[in-house]
This record gives C-alpha cells, sequence and structure tokens, in this order.
C-alpha cells in the first residue's frame, strides 16, 4: 500500500471477527495446491511469464548502467518522511526515515508490475506449497549474499519474519498477523505457516518483506532510531548521509543478484541521490536549477503556470503526462471519529457540504481535476448504480443496521454552483448540523453542554493553505470555529500517528487486487492502533463482518461485488470526504535519461526502470 498525500505529495500504500468468522474458507491458490517448484504465484493462478522468462516485458534488459538521478519521490511507505529524517530505520513506527531505504533489501520475491497480482522469485529460487494452502516451502538462492559477503540464510529468512511480526511497524504487523509460523528448515529452506483464516494476499505480502541479518541484528537494537546504515543484500547500500538534508544510495557493483531475471533492466543508476526540503517552492526552485533532476509535479498551480523557466524553453528539460496505475485509491479530509463532536454522519456530511470543489478547481487547481466519489476510485471496484445481486446478497444480512441509502445508487458528492459560497449547500449543511443537535448561540454552534463546534485541519506544508482557507471560510458561515494548524513535518506525523487532529488530509493508493489493508484502513481494531491508516476511527461492525469475508474471496468477481458493497457504505456514512483525483503523472525532468517505451500498468518508478543517458546528458551540459 502506496501513501499520497494532498494535491501537494503522495505518501505509501496494507482480521476481524463477526459474521464472516463462521464461513468456511475456499482454498487459496487451488491451481498452485500440492505443487512445488514454482518459479512464482498469483492470487487466482494466471502467471504471465513462464519458468525460462528472462526479463519483464516493460523494462529494457540493455539498460546502460551508471550515473546519478536526483530524485524528488512521489510516494512512500511505513514511517519515511520527505521533508526530513533522523533515522535510517524504516521498518518501525518511531523515528522519520527517508524514503526508498528498502532498495538495501532483498526480498522472497517480487512483484512484476505489468500483472495485478504475480510474483516471481528473487532470494527464493523455488516455492511449493502445501494441499492445504496454508503451508509455503521456499528453496533459497545459495549464491545470495549480504553486501559484507557473508549469505542469506534460511535462518535470516525466519528471523525477519518474525521480527517484522513482533516489532514492525503498525502497517507489517497487522497485515502478517494471520502468519502462524517462520521457520528455517536447513539453511536453504524456510517454512512460512499461515493459520487458515489468511486472505489470499497475506503471503504477497510476506514475501515482499525486507530480509535482514540476524548476525547483525544480535549486536544492533532493530527497534532504534539510528543513522548507521543497516547491513543490506540489496541493488543498493547507502552512501552520504547528511541527516534531515541529503541522503545517497550507491549501487553495489558486485550485487549478487543482478543478473536474475526479476532484476535484468532494472537499478541502473550509480547513484539515487534524495535531497529534502522543508517546503514545495524550495523543492521547485531546486529543480529549475538543476540540482534535481527528476520531479513528480503535485501542485496544478505550478503545473499550469510556473513551468516556462529557461532550461525548460530551451529543451533541456522535459514535461508531460503519464498514465496512472490501474489501481484503486482515495484522497480525502479525514473527520476524526474518535472525537465525540464527529459521531454523527450528518454533521460529516454537513463539513463536505462546506467545500466547494468547483470553485476550487477552476480559481485554484486551473481544473485540473475531478471531483473524488468513491473509496475505491479509479477502479472496477467503486460501487455504481443501485447493488447488482451479489452485493445485495452481502448486503441484506445486514439491512436493519444500514442507512436506506446503502441499497440505492450511491449519493454523489456534492455539486456547487461554482460561487465558493453555494447558499443552498450551507444551508443544507445548517439542517443537518440542527438535526445533529448543534445549538446556534451567538453566531456560533455549540453542544448541549455550550462548547463551541470546532474544526481544526492539521496540515505540515504551507502550500495547502490556499485551498483551505475558503474550506475554512464556508465552516465559519454555518457556526463552526473552523481553523487552520501548521506544524512541522516531525511533529505532524507523530500528531498524525497518534491520531492527535480532528481532520487530517490523505490519499491512498491500493494494490490492484486489495485483498489486505483493508483491514487497517476501514477496520475497528486499526481504529486503536497507533500508526495505521484509519485515519477515520471507523469502527463499523457491519464493514468488519465484510472485511472477514476477505479470505472467502475466490475470484476477482467476488472481490469487485465485496468491495462494491463496502463502498456503498463508506460512502453512506460519509467517514470521509473525498476532495479530487488525477489520472495521470504530471512528470518532469532534465532530459538526461532513457526510458522504457511504456509504463507497466501497476507502478511508476523511474528509479527502477530508468537509466542515465551519457549522450543526452553531455548535449544539455549536464554531468552525472
Amino acid at each position: 500500500m502506496t501513501i499520497r498525500t494532498g494535491e501537494l505529495t503522495r505518501r505509501s500504500a496494507l482480521k476481524i471477527g463477526g459474521a464472516g468468522a463462521a464461513l468456511t474458507l475456499l482454498a487459496p491458490f487451488a491451481w498452485a495446491q500440492g505443487r512445488s517448484g514454482l518459479h512464482g504465484l498469483s492470487i487466482f493462478g494466471d502467471l504471465k511469464y513462464a519458468h525460462d522468462f528472462k526479463h519483464f516485458d516493460y523494462i529494457y534488459p540493455s539498460s546502460p548502467k551508471g550515473g546519478t538521478i536526483r530524485f524528488q519521490p512521489p510516494n512512500w511507505q511505513y514511517n519515511q518522511n520527505t521533508q526530513t529524517f533522523n533515522t535510517l530505520n524504516s521498518f518501525v513506527l518511531k523515528g522519520d526515515a527517508p524514503p526508498r531505504m528498502e532498495l538495501l533489501f532483498d526480498t522472497l520475491m517480487v512483484r512484476a508490475v505489468d500483472e495485478p497480482d504475480a510474483v516471481y522469485g528473487l532470494l527464493a529460487e523455488s516455492v511449493a506449497v502445501s494441499q492445504d494452502g496454508n503451508t509455503f516451502t521456499f528453496s533459497l538462492r545459495r549464491q545470495a549474499r549480504f553486501h559484507d559477503g557473508s549469505p542469506v540464510s534460511a535462518e535470516d529468512v525466519a528471523f525477519s519474519i518474525n521480527l517484522l511480526k513482533k516489532k514492525g511497524h503498525p502497517n507489517i504487523t497487522q497485515i502478517i498477523r494471520e502468519l502462524s509460523e517462520a521457520n528455517a528448515i536447513d539453511s536453504s529452506t524456510v517454512e512460512l505457516k499461515l493459520s487458515g483464516k489468511q486472505s489470499r494476499n497475506l503471503i504477497f505480502t510476506l514475501v515482499s518483506l525486507p530480509v535482514f541479518s540476524k548476525t547483525y541484528y544480535s549486536t544492533n537494537d532493530f527497534e532504534a532510531s539510528t543513522l548507521e546504515p543497516p547491513l543490506g543484500s540489496g541493488p543498493y547500500g547507502v552512501g552520504t548521509v547528511d541527516a534531515g538534508r541529503t541522503i545517497k544510495f550507491e549501487r553495489v557493483a558486485d550485487y549478487w543478484g543482478k543478473d536474475l531475471p526479476v532484476n535484468v533492466g532494472h537499478n541502473n543508476f550509480d547513484e539515487i541521490r534524495i535531497d529534502f526540503y522543508r517546503d514545495r517552492q524550495s523543492s521547485f526552485e531546486a529543480f529549475k536549477k538543476g540540482d534535481t533532476t527528476f520531479r513528480e509535479e503535485f501542485r496544478s498551480k505550478t503545473w499550469a503556470t510556473e513551468y516556462d523557466f529557461p532550461a525548460l524553453e530551451a529543451g533541456k528539460v522535459k514535461k508531460y503526462l503519464l498514465p496512472g496505475e490501474a489501481r484503486p485509491s482515495i484522497q480525502a479530509w479525514y473527520p476524526n471519529g474518535r472525537r465525540s463532536k464527529f459521531y454523527d454522519p450528518r454533521t460529516r456530511r454537513a463539513i463536505g457540504l462546506c467545500f466547494d470543489f468547483e470553485w476550487t478547481n477552476h480559481n485554484i487547481f486551473y481544473q485540473a481535476y475531478q471531483r473524488g466519489q468513491s473509496y475505491f476510485e479509479n477502479s472496477d471496484f467503486a460501487a455504481i448504480g443501485e447493488p447488482n445481486a451479489e452485493e445485495l446478497a452481502l448486503l441484506e444480512p445486514f439491512r436493519d443496521q444500514l442507512p436506506e441509502t446503502v441499497f440505492s445508487t450511491p449519493i454523489p458528492t456534492p455539486k456547487s454552483n461554482g460561487s465558493g459560497r453555494d447558499r443552498t449547500l450551507l444551508q443544507e449543511a445548517s439542517g443537518l448540523l440542527k438535526a445533529a443537535g448543534w445549538i446556534p448561540r451567538g453566531g456560533v454552534l455549540t453542544d448541549e453542554s455550550g462548547a463551541v463546534f470546532t474544526v481544526e485541519f492539521l496540515i505540515n506544508d504551507d502550500a495547502f493553505t490556499p485551498f483551505l482557507v475558503p474550506f475554512v471560510g464556508n465552516l465559519k458561515v454555518i457556526g463552526i470555529d473552523a481553523s487552520i494548524r501548521l506544524v512541522d513535518s516531525a511533529q505532524y506525523q507523530s500528531r498524525v500517528d497518534e491520531f492527535d487532529f480532528d481532520v487530517v488530509m490523505n490519499a491512498l493508493g491500493l494494490s490492484a487486487t486489495p485483498l489486505d489493508g483493508l483491514s487497517l484502513m476501514y477496520g475497528s481494531e486499526a481504529a486503536d492502533t497507533s500508526g495505521s491508516n484509519n485515519w477515520a476511527g471507523i469502527k463499523d461492525p457491519v464493514l468488519d463482518a465484510l472485511i472477514a469475508k476477505v479470505p472467502s474471496v475466490d475470484s476477482r468477481a467476488e472481490l469487485v461485488a465485496l468491495l462494491r458493497a463496502m463502498d456503498r457504505i463508506l460512502r453512506a456514512r460519509h467517514y470521509a470526504i473525498p476532495n479530487w483525483t488525477l489520472a495521470s503523472h504530471r512528470v518532469a525532468h532534465w532530459d538526461m535519461f532513457g526510458q522504457p517505451e511504456a509504463k507497466p500498468d501497476y507502478a511508476f518508478s523511474p528509479e527502477a526502470t530508468w537509466w542515465y543517458d551519457d549522450a543526452k546528458a553531455a548535449a544539455i551540459g549536464m554531468t552525472g
């Protein structure tokens, strides 16, 4: 799960009991059960690449190695931060780590990003699946090495997965809870045993986890915030570190796995450099000067009005759109439902009515966006029209617990007259707040005790202010004491992790087959789990029951029905306020790179698949 925050940044992209717990689970991986020597796994059994494939189709296999990309990451995960960093420990909740620390660590298998849900062996040469589909046995490549030359063993794999289950970031621990055991059978064989209650996607999460050196962490504290680079086995190691300002990842020249089919055409830059900026304008100025050479632009105003600097006009900088991923996403404001003032869905709906998207899109965003509607935007998981028979079969058992609107066409997000202060919508909001029990006193709304209704938007970048100010203004018109609180990046992350806010804005990009992560976003237990992505504090027994059905999903069609049913509930209860969506990447870079002809459907990772072009760099007077 990749987190992507706001209009401006994108931040990495995830088992509850209840009615679904009594289901008889359908056998996961029926196509693979009882088989050994498998070179790959797919959730529903469709592998594009044969066992003897040479490389993935979406890369350029003869891409040259060398050069530097000075990179502003468009996505990140776990405790990573693009504005500052104070630790190189990226897999725990504590601290702020730099993006791309995962480049240091190999994994059992890696995803093919031109398939929705397939993985192929990296550390693992092959995998066997038990008859019941609950035990996966991996044979490791004997040539795998850590950067100090020591072998990567089955003990390292088992140690790493058990460690992450016990002490990892909540976005790891919560997902892999149905792992029963990780055991080293011998030096090159590791066995992962699952509980039988897992979703089909759990094994994909497990095989994608970093593998650490057991020896290294026998003398180093895994949970410590530290700027000492950890021992890895992956394609890059940590080079220069200037805490909070710069980190350089250096390609490992003798990386053991560089010629594996899953790595051919990847990891082409000798150096990946990330510089950290406290504000967006400073980072943009660095790009204009060439201090940064790749940038994905998240500010529509900047894209529309500020890409007119000399280097671009001279053709030294390229600017264009690339298609987005075929994966569900949501970007929204999240009222913190742990706070009593946001308990009532009518209150949350009223707050959403005060955001004038049409005015904002025209006056601030240069007509760049479409209004968000669904919690699974840009995918076939978004609910449309009235529920079909499959969705009704999921929803009908809970009819007496659900709003009637769940069983009809979803209520769209409001469309204003574009004036910036649509009186009709504001009057509707006032009516909802009155029905929810808010009392007007002296021009402000209060609860029965007389406490004023306050709403504070927590942000970590002043660039959010232009579109929040008119939103806040409309809230004040109807009697809500609304405000904006700007805090530094570290304080912001700490407050979000501990759910110490009224409203935050966040965005999430999910996997193409989102089986795990749903509980972290919408499950009751995650509402009380620090660092989870359940920012809204959702505790809904019906959603819990539907999430509990995830392990029994046996086809993509069943998953579509399940997520559409969830989408209807989430939208009817107004847990979040969807804001806007864009189906493209706005990419700008200095013209010194080569790239594959076509972008794959399920990921965008220029630092992994692009390469440095000496001739192009020389032509524009750049070196690197």
